[in-house]
């Protein structure tokens, strides 16, 4: 819990031979933001950075897809949080495969060997940040699709939530069974 989270904290500053990756990945309205927020309440914040990562700038795009990712790692003695993260390159990118247009990558197939790599890379990615001292941790907070549509409707019947509400939101639930499957994968 929290308590042991701060615990962490204090032995990532004493030693600072470590860092620890906080990764928190899922559905929209699955409650990432509020578990990050309550996550964070418990220790000190001068210890913590939490990054979200949107649609790739013009800067990403010019680099292979995790180096944005890597360029967020936390530096050792710190805790980093990640609200989604280099997962959304398999998941959000084989639900919506025109995405990967502009990442203007060589010629090739995008079938299931391109997939397959990208899962290489990724793992290979995190045994490396792990041989070099951070820690990593992943969450996947997972809700039903009535339980998503419930929380749409209160982000516009709460007062103070209506910001949270994206009509993007909405139009991606129509692609729910594309999303598990890329995210069972």
């Amino acid at each position: 819990g929290i308590e042991e989270l701060s615990d962490a904290q204090e032995l990532l500053w004493a030693s600072d031979r470590y860092a620890l990756l906080v990764v928190f990945q899922a559905i929209d309205a699955a409650g990432k933001d509020s578990t990050i927020e309550h996550v964070v309440s418990g220790v000190n914040p001068q210890g913590v950075q939490v990054v979200s990562f949107r649609q790739p700038s013009s800067e990403e795009l010019d680099h292979h897809f995790l180096w944005r990712i890597s360029k967020a790692a936390p530096e050792r003695g710190r805790i980093g949080i990640f609200n989604r993260s280099h997962y959304e390159e398999v998941v959000a990118l084989k639900v919506h495969p025109e995405w990967l247009e502009p990442q203007r990558l060589p010629a090739g197939e995008r079938d299931e060997r391109f997939w397959q790599e990208r899962y290489e890379d990724i793992n290979a990615f995190e045994r490396h940040l792990d041989r070099n001292g951070t820690k990593i941790v992943k969450f996947f907070l997972h809700v039903s699709k009535a339980v998503q549509k419930d929380r749409f409707i209160a982000r516009l019947d709460t007062p103070g939530k209506e910001w949270k509400f994206n009509a993007d939101d909405v139009t991606e639930r129509k692609h729910w069974d594309a999303y598990m499957s890329a995210f069972e994968d």
